[in-house]
C-alpha cells in the first residue's frame, strides 16, 4: 500500500500560508509544495537573501519577510505588516528551529536560544496572527515537534536552563514546550468555540542543515561527526510529508500529530505518532502557557 505522499495534497489555490524557516530543509520543501499546489505563501526567514533565492527556486505565488524568531521585536514587527497586507491568514507552519551544541547562548530577549527561537517565538507570532487566522475558513496552525521531546522533562522552575546546562537536553526541552503548545492551544481552541485546528508533525530523522550547524563549533571533528549522523537520516522530502499532511489533508482533527512510521518514528511512511506523557498533560499545558505568556507578553485565548 503506497503511503501519503505531496501528490495528495488538495488544491491549495486562494489560501495563504505562512512558513517560517522557508529557506531551507524541511522549510523550503513544505513551502514549495505548498506553492506547487497553488497558495500564496509567505516565506518568513531570518536571512532575506537566502529567502529570496529560495523564492527563485521555488517560483510560484511566494513574497519574502524578514523573521527573526529569537527577538520579538522582529516577531511584532513581522506580525503587524503580516496582518495588515493578509486579513485572513489560512496556514501557518511553525516549521523554523534550531539546534546548537555547545555553550549556553540566549535570545534577543534573554531567553535561552533554544527555548526562545523554537517555542516562544512561535507562541508569540501564533497569537498575533490569530485573529487573522479566525478570518479563514478553515485555519490550521502546524507545529514542529521531534522524536526528542519523547526524553525530554521540562523543569518549568529553570525554564531558562540556568543550572547545569546541557545543549543536547536544551533542545529536547524545547521541542517538548513546543509540542505542549500545540497540544495547550488545540485545548484552549476548542473550549473558545474556534474553528481553527491546531495540528501536530515531526519529520522522524532526517536530512537537513541542522546536523552540519549544529556541530560547527567542534571544528572538523565536529565536521566527521555531522557526517556519520547524515548516513542514518532520511532525505528531506520524505522528512517534511508529516508536516504537510498535518497542514493539508482534508479533515485533521485538533490536537492530530503525524510523524514517520518506521523503525521507532525515525523514518517511513506518515503515520499519527505517539505523544509523550508529560506532553499530553493539562496540568503542564497550563503552566507553561502562563509562563509564555508573561515572558512574551502575548496573551489570548
Amino acid at each position: 500500500m503506497t503511503g501519503w505522499t505531496a501528490d495528495r495534497i488538495p488544491d491549495q489555490r486562494g489560501r495563504v500560508a505562512v512558513v517560517t524557516g522557508a529557506n531551507s530543509g524541511l522549510g523550503l520543501v513544505t513551502a514549495t509544495e505548498l506553492a506547487r499546489h497553488g497558495a500564496h505563501v509567505v516565506l518568513a526567514v531570518r536571512n532575506t537573501a537566502a529567502g529570496k533565492e529560495a523564492a527563485r527556486r521555488i517560483g510560484g505565488d511566494v513574497e519574502v519577510r524578514e523573521l527573526d524568531l529569537a527577538s520579538l521585536d522582529s516577531v511584532r514587527a513581522f506580525a503587524a505588516k503580516l496582518v495588515a497586507d493578509h486579513p485572513a491568514i489560512d496556514l501557518l507552519v511553525n516549521n523554523a528551529g534550531v539546534v546548537l551544541l555547545g555553550l549556553r547562548r540566549t535570545s534577543a530577549d534573554g531567553f535561552e536560544l533554544h527555548l526562545g527561537t523554537n517555542m516562544l517565538g512561535h507562541f508569540a507570532l501564533t497569537g498575533l496572527l490569530l485573529g487573522n487566522l479566525a478570518g479563514a475558513r478553515e485555519a490550521r496552525v502546524v507545529s514542529l515537534s521531534s522524536i526528542t521531546h519523547r526524553n525530554a522533562h521540562l523543569d518549568l522552575d529553570d525554564l531558562m536552563f540556568e543550572r547545569d546546562y546541557r545543549a543536547s537536553a536544551a533542545y529536547g526541552r524545547s521541542k517538548l514546550a513546543t509540542t505542549i503548545f500545540g497540544i495547550e492551544l488545540d485545548r484552549r481552541l476548542r473550549t473558545a468555540g474556534s474553528s481553527i485546528v491546531s495540528a501536530l508533525a515531526h519529520p522522524g530523522l532526517t536530512r537537513t542543515n541542522l546536523t552540519p550547524r549544529a556541530w560547527e563549533h567542534r571544528g572538523r571533528f565536529g565536521q566527521l561527526i555531522a557526517g556519520l549522523g547524515l548516513l542514518v537520516t532520511q532525505p528531506v522530502e520524505q522528512g517534511a510529508l508529516p508536516q504537510l499532511r498535518a497542514a493539508t489533508e482534508p479533515g485533521v482533527r485538533g490536537g492530530e500529530f503525524f510523524g514517520p512510521s518506521g523503525l521507532w518514528e525515525t523514518r517511513g511512511q506518515v503515520t499519527e505518532a505517539r505523544l509523550s506523557r508529560e506532553a499530553a498533560d493539562p496540568a503542564v499545558g497550563k503552566r507553561l502557557w502562563a509562563a509564555a505568556e508573561e515572558l512574551t507578553g502575548v496573551s489570548y485565548l
